[in-house]
């Protein structure tokens, strides 16, 4: 949204004059295209970085807007929807010769500047599409910038929302089911947002070309796998980013309803306006501005308008191929195509070479194709992307021509190639194009991106030690590859000894528990669940109604008794009459420091974890506390070796 000051409507006629406005911008932009207003002769590229602080502990550290106080005197600087997150804007640069060494230098200037001012205040920014360390509860209003526009978007879209909370679900290795009670979990997210100026004439084509290579280019740069340690799709941005915002609710009717995060339903075919009318048309307006131009008499006088209208509400429908209007320092009015779907990280030379790919590509295909449409169906464009969402360096394309192809031998075979011609075209620098390619080649060649490196990494490491801290182990390792510049290809496996300091204590009960859960029921005979406890290994069992609700627990020690004491008497013992009807329970937001003195001065060995209404969603036992000390002891005996 960046500099726009926006608000919700105060009232009907506010609404009704800003989408007069908004129509207006719309004729303007129409009168604009058709009268040759905007700048030709020129190609510019352009990047927003966005990025999270964390803590010395891996976990987000809500301190943006202190950060942002501290640096007030870099204009590139601004704040993002979460308090834990910043964005930098970069310089456009023409697109040619070492346009993409210079982004590249700028981009790690400018986070060096920023490492050294948070640094101090004990954090640090890192590059990574999804934190593995996030938590569900960092993602509560209380996180929120507080800052009027994004208060605003939370409300407008709460006010469209139709259900009574947002549901996300998302299937990869692991499975996440879960529900919000706001858009919050859009700031799960962060990208690495690059800009290709094109000219008006070309941009039906060029977006359509942008639409095709979305897949492609998404496979090989997919970093985000990890949600609240799931393993999910390769780049979970994607479903994320839709369902985290998506106001839609199930009905038995078959009314179709787009979300406001979309890839789009078919190809462009006439102008840019198609874009913005459709988008109109589709979507409610969320928001309204202070717009005080009259886009239409500034046009009348020769002035170029800003269309404040056209792009506040732009600024809230997320196509992952998102067309802008902007106005050039010459004063010239001209079109972009943003690229929304490259995820921040793994360094910031994976996240120029995943700029250089797309640019050169976009260049290519120009040049190689009158129209790309004749090559490909929609269908099959949009299949591609979401195939390259879930399943990243892994997927098999449906490809130009009617033709099946894996993502490694596509892109080694006919991308870089056409990459490489496209950005010798532009004039780009020998050096930037081998640099760059070369990173995208190594990965393919050695089938390794940030999603299959951290999707391993993390699998492995969940054998030797707990989540968390097998999360923990993955950020801290991916912090340091990245300030050292160090591409994806190259890092080495994550061990447990990269992490120097772990600090258990510090973790809540959410952290550490045990959401797996084998429960029993009131009615059910004791014999089941004393075969289930044995089958299982497990020495506690709660005790739930059907609409899994916290009604009691049941221990080894009390079923071994009754068994007993039900052989002698001869009849059947059920488990409502033998658990423990009040159970000590926590909340996941319990520390683990508070969860051990509660099992300590009650003298029980388990805690189930509920979430009102007495909701159960876990259970901490004694074991997990033997494990997180064991740990320590492990590493305290590291420490005394060297």
């Amino acid at each position: 949204m960046g500099e726009q000051k926006v608000h919700l409507p105060n009232d009907k006629e506010e609404l009704r004059a800003f989408i007069r406005s908004l129509l207006d911008d719309v004729h303007a932009l129409e009168k604009m295209l058709q009268e040759d207003w905007f700048e030709k002769d020129v190609k510019r590229i352009g990047a927003e970085q966005e990025m999270v602080l964390i803590d010395k502990n891996q976990k987000p550290a809500n301190i943006a807007l202190q950060a942002i106080e501290k640096m007030q005197q870099y204009e590139w600087l601004e704040t993002e929807l979460a308090q834990f997150n910043l964005e930098i804007t970069l310089t456009p640069q023409q697109f040619s010769g070492n346009c993409l060494s210079d982004l590249e230098k700028e981009t790690v200037h400018k986070l060096n500047i920023i490492r050294e001012n948070v640094y101090p205040m004990g954090a640090t920014p890192i590059l990574t599409g999804i934190l593995p360390t996030l938590r569900k509860s960092d993602l509560t209003l209380n996180n929120l910038t507080p800052k009027e526009r994004y208060k605003a978007l939370m409300n407008a879209i709460n006010q469209q929302l139709l259900g009574s909370e947002y549901e996300l679900r998302i299937n990869g290795i692991d499975e996440l089911i879960l529900k919000h009670d706001s858009p919050m979990l859009e700031a799960c997210n962060t990208s690495f947002q690059v800009h290709l100026q094109v000219s008006p004439d070309d941009f039906v084509k060029m977006y359509n070309i942008a639409q095709t290579l979305a897949g492609p280019v998404m496979a090989i740069s997919a970093n985000s796998p990890l949600v609240f340690g799931r393993r999910l799709w390769h780049e979970s941005r994607i479903a994320m980013f839709q369902q985290s915002i998506d106001t839609r609710s199930s009905h038995k009717h078959m009314r179709e309803r787009a979300p406001r995060v979309d890839f789009g339903n078919r190809w462009l075919k006439d102008s840019i306006l198609d874009i913005y009318k459709d988008d109109i048309a589709r979507y409610r307006v969320l928001m309204s501005s202070d717009v005080k131009e009259d886009s239409l008499t500034k046009l009348a006088h020769g002035e170029v308008p800003k269309l404040k209208a056209l792009q506040v509400h732009n600024s809230t429908v997320y196509r992952w191929n998102r067309p802008c209007y902007g106005i050039s320092e010459n004063g010239k009015p001209h079109l972009r195509i943003e690229n929304r779907i490259l995820p921040s990280g793994p360094t910031v030379l994976d996240e120029i070479a995943n700029a250089a790919f797309w640019l050169g590509l976009m260049v290519a295909f120009d040049e190689k194709y009158d129209d790309i449409t004749k090559h490909i169906m929609f269908a099959e464009a949009r299949d591609n992307f979401f195939k390259a969402a879930c399943y990243g360096i892994d997927t098999t394309f449906s490809w130009l021509n009617d033709t099946k192809i894996s993502a490694i031998q596509l892109v080694k075979e006919e991308l870089i190639p056409l990459a490489r011609i496209g950005l010798e075209s532009r004039k780009v620098s020998s050096n930037d194009i081998d640099r760059y390619l070369g990173v995208i080649e190594a990965r393919a060649t050695r089938h390794m991106n940030g999603a299959r490196w951290l999707l391993r990494g993390y699998t492995k490491l969940l054998n030797e030690v707990g989540k968390d801290e097998a999360l923990t182990i993955m950020t801290s390792t991916t912090l340091q590859n990245q300030i050292r510049e160090i591409p994806i290809h190259d890092w080495p496996s994550p061990e447990t000894g990269d992490l120097t300091e772990y600090k258990p204590m510090a973790l809540t009960v959410g952290e550490c528990m045990t959401t797996d859960l084998f429960t029993a029921h009131e009615d059910d005979i004791i014999d089941l669940v004393g075969e289930m406890m044995d089958w299982r290994k497990i020495r506690y069992m709660p005790v739930e109604n059907e609409k899994g609700q916290l009604k009691g627990l049941v221990t080894s020690r009390l079923l071994i008794r009754e068994l007993l004491r039900e052989k002698k008497e001869a009849r059947t013992i059920t488990v409502g009459e033998i658990m423990i009807k009040e159970p000590v329970s926590v909340t996941p937001e319990t520390s683990v420091r508070e969860a051990m003195r509660l099992m300590r001065e009650n003298q029980i060995g388990a805690l189930p974890v509920v979430h009102e209404p007495n909701e159960l969603i876990g259970i901490i036992t004694e074991m997990d506390f033997l494990r997180i000390t064991a740990r320590l002891l492990d590493r305290l005996d590291q420490v005394q070796r060297k």
